[in-house]
């Protein structure tokens, strides 16, 4: 995949990395022009920086205000900045003033100066808003621009040297730019750094693998990886230009194998971890649960214990998700005796329970038709103040109708609707309605049936079937053929639809 850099960025001159040793290492050759030289304005520039130095906060920006009331040139003001760069709180301040009282023009010089002095001074999301800012800034200079990205990495670049900045500003910019949305523009910068001999943060890296899968498919996601990583450098030739490699870490390889798995491409999940071990990544808890996920959902369970097995050997603790992995795939496959030593095995170790834990519990005891015991958890669940999920709830209310014990499960639904605020699944009104029906409970039955279309389920012909059902056992001939009349009717809507 390559997106190639547009005209204003192809005429920048290389960068290079300096062969001695010096204190601010000058990553790239140009000069500054942040601000003509200084000797053309020295009057204002020294003024302004002694009123801001040396005044009290409050005369100092009156006194500003009285000297200057037409304000500051994008150039003035980067100049002024440039001399108080060492007091980046300062500088800012006297940012927000020129913005706040409209006395400065700002255009992408005067914001890069600030951006370089918050960035060298590590007040990193203050230069990140300010990224974002210049980018939807309005106004002359940016009036028509649509690369502005570019158009501020080239002048980020230019006033880079001057500004004594640090190389994360480029990574600021990738992700500001991954924060707005503009895919596209976090690829091409990364690009142009890489092809200049520079590989932003493994960090960056990984937040644009990330971005890149979670917006346009994991697929792309992983040629990112390959190209900014340079996975496939040795498979180009020797005329690719060589970049200060930077190692994908354990949360690369993670955020890929999650985004694999989000997208239901297993193998893939496995070829992933594979290339972890390969590149000599050593794999966290996390990449452990995602891998037992993997085997859980494919029914593999004996596989996943091995890696369990495997990660304790490794003396990795497992967290919560760990945990709750192992016992939703016991519970799965109606193991719920061996997901409960795990469920001991956590109280034991000290980690909290959540939510999921116990919907996985009550929903193997109902898959063993032990639904005492469902019932216990669901009601322990409750007690330590957890809110059930819709889906605990249909499945509970679900096995409850099954052996015919309707009211209790009716009573379990509009507990965690009143107590809980649980809005129902359409499944769980469906059980309901069709056991009130078997009960010949039919008021019930219509009283539950008009709250469902209230919450915004259609009557379907399950529910017509079950109330025909119902009707049928009290000989109601009139209820009958009036229901079968509006179910085809209903039918023939959908059809239609």
């Amino acid at each position: 995949m390559y997106l190639a850099p547009s005209m204003a960025v192809r005429s920048l001159k290389p960068i290079f990395i300096p062969k001695t040793p010096t204190p601010k290492p000058k990553f790239f050759s140009f000069s500054s022009s942040a601000s003509p030289p200084l000797s053309n304005q020295p009057e204002l520039v020294s003024t302004v920086t002694s009123i801001l130095t040396h005044h009290r906060s409050k005369s100092r920006w009156n006194t500003l205000l009285s000297l200057y009331p037409s304000g500051f040139t994008p150039s003035q003001f980067s100049q002024i900045v440039l001399q108080i760069k060492s007091n980046a709180h300062l500088a800012f301040r006297f940012f927000l003033f020129t913005k706040q009282k409209s006395i400065c023009n700002h255009n992408f010089a005067s914001y890069s100066t600030i951006i370089h002095v918050l960035s060298r001074a590590r007040l990193k999301t203050r230069a990140r808003n300010l990224i974002k800012d210049a980018i939807l800034a309005p106004g002359s200079d940016f009036h028509g621009t649509e690369f502005k990205h570019l158009k501020l990495f080239e002048s980020l670049v230019k006033t880079y040297n001057d500004c004594g900045s640090a190389p994360f500003v480029f990574d600021l910019l990738v992700k500001s730019c991954l924060e707005m949305k503009k895919i596209d523009a976090s690829i091409e910068i990364v690009k142009l750094l890489r092809s200049r001999g520079i590989s932003p943060q493994v960090s960056t890296c990984n937040a644009l693998i990330w971005g890149v899968s979670r917006c346009r498919g994991v697929n792309e996601g992983y040629e990112v990886f390959r190209e900014v990583f340079g996975v496939d450098d040795g498979e180009k030739g020797r005329n690719v230009k060589r970049v200060a490699k930077v190692k994908p870490n354990v949360n690369t390889f993670n955020a890929l194998m999650v985004c694999f798995y989000g997208e239901g491409l297993m193998e893939k999940v496995e070829e992933i971890w594979n290339e972890m071990e390969t590149l000599g990544c050593v794999a966290n808890a996390y990449s452990y649960s995602v891998l037992m996920q993997v085997f859980c959902d494919e029914g593999k369970v004996r596989e996943a214990e091995k890696l369990w097995k495997e990660m304790r050997v490794k003396k990795l603790e497992p967290d919560i998700v760990a945990y709750n992995t192992m016992i939703g795939g016991l519970c799965k496959i109606g193991l719920v005796m061996r997901a409960e030593e795990f469920y001991r095995e956590m109280g034991l170790r000290g980690i909290e329970t959540t939510c999921a834990t116990y919907g996985h519990l009550i929903s193997g005891y109902c898959k063993v038709a032990d639904v005492d015991s469902a019932i216990m958890v669901y009601k322990d669940m409750c007690r330590k103040g957890y809110r059930p999920g819709a889906a605990t709830v249909e499945v509970l209310v679900g096995r409850l109708c099954d052996i015919r014990r309707v009211l209790e499960a009716l009573e379990i639904m509009r507990v965690a609707v009143g107590k809980h605020d649980v809005c129902p699944t359409e499944k769980s009104y469906e059980f309901l309605i069709k056991g009130l029906c078997e009960e010949e409970r039919m008021e019930e039955a219509l009283k539950l049936q008009a709250e469902m279309v209230a919450k915004g389920f259609k009557p379907n012909m399950k529910i017509y079937g079950a109330f025909i059902d119902g009707y049928l056992r009290q000989g109601n001939d009139e209820m009958i053929a009036m229901l079968r009349r509006e179910m085809l009717e209903t039918q023939n809507g959908q059809e239609e639809d």
